[in-house]
């Protein structure tokens, strides 16, 4: 049975877990230390990075977008639309997601990995104008939840719980990126379950 390398906290293999849920992909779950740069996480991405799907063949997929985009393949179109306008606004939506992920986890590991008086201020606070201007373009034009979600619902529920984790600060004045994670995670329990914690 093919294998998706994940950590529970980290918001992109959240993603490919939901994905692959969604899609009808079956797969094994394997939880992964990458701090123990354990081998089959290597031989999977020589990258060390998380997640990574191992198919039946023992093919390694990485990173989340690829990951996407190969179980959208594989399962017959079922994470993105198939008209070519709405196919952009997904994979827009999962880029802007995937991107705001960037930048948080960048202050996360500035914070964890120097000592205080080590860590750069401004880079953190540019790293978070990012974060804020990426949420408040998505507050100001929330996307739709309709019954057949796509990757990029998925990517945003995985991101909204991220910085829920992180930094719950996040929801001050955002009322309707909020309801839309309520909703995402009322809407699709089985999915909910493998969201950031």
């Amino acid at each position: 049975m093919p294998r998706i390398l994940y950590s529970p906290a980290s918001p992109y293999a959240s993603k490919a877990r939901m994905a692959a849920t969604f899609s009808g992909y079956a797969f094994e779950p394997v939880l992964t230390k990458t701090d123990e740069v354990p081998a089959d996480l290597i031989a999977a991405n020589p990258l060390g990075k998380i997640p990574a799907l191992v198919t039946d063949e023992g093919k390694g997929v990485f990173d989340s977008k690829v990951i996407t985009q190969y179980l959208n393949r594989v399962t017959g179109g079922k994470l993105l639309p198939k008209s070519a306008d709405k196919r952009l606004e997904a994979e827009m939506l999962e880029s802007l997601a995937d991107g705001i992920g960037d930048c948080a986890i960048a202050i996360m590991y500035e914070r964890r990995q120097r000592p205080v008086d080590k860590q750069y201020q401004p880079w953190i606070d540019k790293q978070w104008a990012k974060v804020t201007r990426g949420l408040d373009h998505l507050e100001m034009s929330a996307p739709k939840l309709p019954a057949k979600i796509h990757a990029g619902h998925i990517a945003l529920a995985a991101c909204l719980a991220y910085l829920t984790l992180r930094f719950p600060e996040w929801r001050k004045g955002r009322p309707k990126l909020k309801r839309w994670l309520k909703k995402y995670t009322d809407k699709h329990p089985d999915l909910a379950e493998m969201l950031p914690k």
